[in-house]
């Protein structure tokens, strides 16, 4: 019969031969991993993805761009720049070559871009609580909301934030950071509806931030402090949301009717926050998450946060042209970038054969220069 001190050292010795024999197999495994052989992986992607075009469209050199909160692709794939620089708005040619540039000294705060089926330039401006109406060389054809007053009645606004436009010239105006609502005009600039308010519940608001429309007449609305996209007839009528999948800033509809919405990862409010400061700032990451029409997400692409040429700083604006590539603008980084899309491999390669330099089925979906 031992005594508590035989059975002390009984109990060291056991733990010792145990972790003995453990560490002989763990160092053994180890060991045998350089003799065997190791398994040729198919080098097929089977997901799609992103790369960075380095080399598309860099600052032009006479003027600095300030925060890019606005992109759009017309019909000729021209891109479209709304950006809170000296010059706000920048057309460049599909390649990178700035075309025209217009609106120095028109623009307090500018919010977003649109572009309609006539050609006309719809831009929000939430510094000074207006929509405006522009031809494609920059001449103003029309406003809606008061030049620098903030109001929540059928003419004013309150820091809007975005604009859809019917293919009839109906015009639906995200009222989003003080009146929290979604206000419809006709085609001649006459007040018909409103829906929303501050709240949580359906057809209510906390910050709508975006609102898109789609080939089949549904509006979809950025949510943004809600973490969700909710969708709309053109009446107003709540139809479905989309919940806890993307804290939204921005959406726009590809073709397909792909509803594509960039942000970043569903958050939470913090217990200690900066009153006043919508969620998702700062953004714990950025993503653009692409649905269909009834709400199923089809494919994510996220990017890491920073001033690396791959990397994204509080991605606000956002076009897809019609090969998808992607056209991201950064608030902070002050630049805007194109990815272009990479599909899923149609075919196997070699599974031998390493793959090519740059091959575009095993580069990842932000590359650093």
């Amino acid at each position: 019969m031992l005594d508590g001190k035989g059975r002390g050292i009984g109990i060291v010795t056991g733990l010792l031969i145990l972790a003995a024999t453990w560490c002989g197999g763990a160092w053994g495994q180890v060991a045998s991993m350089g003799r065997g052989s190791r398994p040729a992986y198919p080098r097929v992607s089977l997901s799609s993805g992103y790369e960075i075009d380095a080399g598309w469209m860099m600052k032009t050199k006479d003027r600095a761009w300030g925060a890019v909160s606005g992109l759009a692709v017309d019909g000729g794939g021209r891109v479209w720049v709304f950006h809170r620089g000296v010059t706000p708005v920048e057309v460049f040619t599909p390649e990178g070559v700035l075309l025209n540039s217009w609106g120095k000294g028109e623009f307090q705060e500018p919010h977003q871009i649109r572009l309609d089926a006539k050609g006309s330039v719809w831009l929000v401006d939430s510094g000074l609580h207006v929509v405006r109406r522009y031809s494609g060389g920059g001449k103003l054809e029309q406003t809606l909301g008061v030049q620098g007053v903030a109001g929540v009645d059928k003419s004013h606004f309150d820091r809007p934030t975005d604009v859809a436009v019917t293919p009839d010239g109906d015009v639906y105006v995200a009222d989003g950071y003080g009146n929290n609502r979604v206000v419809h005009f006709d085609a001649r600039g006459r007040y018909v509806s409103e829906w929303g308010g501050l709240g949580v519940g359906q057809g209510q608001f906390s910050l709508p931030h975006a609102i898109a429309l789609d080939s089949q007449g549904r509006l979809y609305v950025a949510d943004r402090n809600n973490a969700r996209v909710q969708v709309f007839d053109l009446a107003g009528r709540f139809l479905d949301e989309w919940r806890d999948l993307i804290t939204p800033w921005h959406i726009v509809v590809a073709p397909g009717d792909r509803i594509v919405v960039c942000g970043s990862s569903p958050m939470r409010w913090r217990r200690l926050g900066v009153l006043g400061l919508p969620l998702g700032v700062p953004p714990k990451d950025q993503c653009v998450m692409i649905f269909n029409p009834e709400g199923r997400v089809e494919r994510i692409a996220t990017f890491p946060v920073g001033k690396g040429n791959g990397e994204l700083e509080w991605v606000h604006g956002m076009a897809v042209d019609q090969a998808g590539d992607l056209y991201l603008g950064d608030i902070l980084g002050k630049r805007a970038r194109k990815f272009r899309f990479l599909p899923p491999d149609d075919v196997e390669r070699d599974l031998v054969k390493r793959p090519a330099k740059g091959d575009p089925a095993v580069a990842p979906a932000a590359v650093k220069p």
